[in-house]
């Protein structure tokens, strides 16, 4: 009964063909802009996620000043380099500590010149950020003891100074001071709040601190947890160290901040999710008014069949028959809808998350459930009208003209 109702309503939807695409262009829409949306909101939370981990792997950042949204308090205290020799040494859990100090700078070679921003660290600085050197090498513990006149450059800087020629073995000028290149840093790309973490130069801190800054402050440390540990626990360690370093009584409201940058994984990854699903319930909107475009037109079908309905009903077709074919008739018009929608949906996808430079995720859950939906839409629109046409009296739709 089933397979005799489809093939009755495939024969009407090639009669129609013009009329049936007009039907279901609702629908196509709806599903492909649910798909879309869903899509590429998964593809920017995946993005967010691995620019946060680009930063390092349980990375927490320690910072002088209470944060006030992305800023910090005036009037706290730098840190020192004993403040970061402290806790390498009094909290195990943790895997590195950098102590930093930075500067913008402009940076000269030959005729070309770049303002970046020198940092002054130590080796725990590309341990705590998981970077290795693309060429060259990175800093021998007797050049950071000494603070060296060596550098280490990061991707953008070199193609503003040396465009694609390798620049380790040349000398760069900093302010008054000449620098030695002793390795490039692999690409990282822009982090998440949109600065490039490759437009940098790195300089032992001794270096930084006796020649460009002038004292032994440290602005900001920062922290890799080792692997198995808890950040959370090791950031309480951390406010307990510091609070009794700076002397701190109980009472006494913190002059330094803890960031632990898989709390902002969770915020940002949190809001795109949100956004994603408020596109996609907007996009959603749309299947509906697919539906009332299907309601309207098998109204139109049951009108114009009214006769064909009442030979089938007096030479014995059943009511639930007759219902059955024009529900299966708005199931398969709805379906159909669905299947062309994803198709275009996953090509425009592809497109756009390119476009956008956000990675493609495919999401087979929402996809089923679009088509699940755009199906459902067909059968709760549909039924309407095929009440209408089984509930029709057998004699008054003979004599309908």
């Amino acid at each position: 009964m089933i397979w005799n109702a489809l093939l009755l309503a495939l024969r009407e939807i090639r009669r129609n063909v013009l009329r049936s695409f007009l039907t279901i262009l609702g629908i196509v829409i709806g599903v492909a802009a649910v798909i879309i949306m869903v899509t590429l909101g998964g593809g920017a939370t995946v993005q967010v996620t691995q620019q946060i981990a680009s930063l390092g792997s349980n990375l927490l950042i320690i910072s002088p000043g209470k944060r006030l949204g992305p800023g910090q308090t005036v009037g706290a205290a730098p840190f020192s380099v004993d403040d970061a020799e402290a806790l390498k040494r009094d909290i195990p859990m943790l895997a590195a500590v950098a102590p930093m100090a930075s500067r913008a700078l402009t940076v000269v070679y030959g005729n070309a010149n770049w303002s970046t921003q020198v940092t002054g660290s130590t080796a725990d600085y590309f341990r705590a950020r998981n970077w290795a050197p693309q060429s060259g090498r990175l800093f021998t513990d007797s050049e950071l003891r000494a603070g060296a006149a060596a550098c280490v450059i990061g991707q953008t800087v070199r193609q503003k100074l040396f465009g694609n020629q390798d620049p380790v073995g040349a000398r760069i000028r900093l302010q008054k001071i000449a620098c030695d290149v002793i390795g490039l840093l692999e690409p990282k790309g822009q982090s998440t709040m949109g600065t490039d973490q490759d437009d940098l130069v790195i300089i032992p801190l001794r270096a930084f601190q006796r020649r460009i800054a002038g004292n032994q402050d440290v602005n900001i440390i920062q922290v890799s947890v080792r692997e198995g540990a808890s950040t959370t626990r090791a950031q309480g360690e951390i406010e307990r160290l510091m609070r009794e370093r700076r002397h701190l009584s109980q009472n006494e409201e913190a002059n330094f901040n803890v960031m632990d940058m898989k709390e902002i994984t969770k915020m940002l990854t949190a809001t795109t999710q949100v956004l994603t699903a408020l596109l996609g319930a907007v996009a959603a909107v749309s299947l509906l008014v697919g539906g009332i475009g299907i309601m309207n037109i098998m109204l139109v079908s049951v009108t114009e069949r009214t006769r064909e309905i009442g030979i089938r009903l007096a030479i014995g077709a059943l009511e639930r028959e007759v219902l059955l074919q024009f529900l299966v008739e708005a199931a398969v018009l709805s379906s159909f809808g669905g299947v062309v929608g994803i198709v275009l949906a996953l090509a425009a996808s592809v497109g756009l998350a390119s476009a956008l430079n956000v990675p493609f995720v495919f999401n087979g859950g929402i996809v089923a459930i679009a088509f699940a939906f755009s199906a459902a839409v067909g059968l709760v629109f549909g039924y309407f009208p095929a009440k209408k046409a089984a509930q029709l009296d057998p004699i008054e739709a003979l004599r309908h003209e």
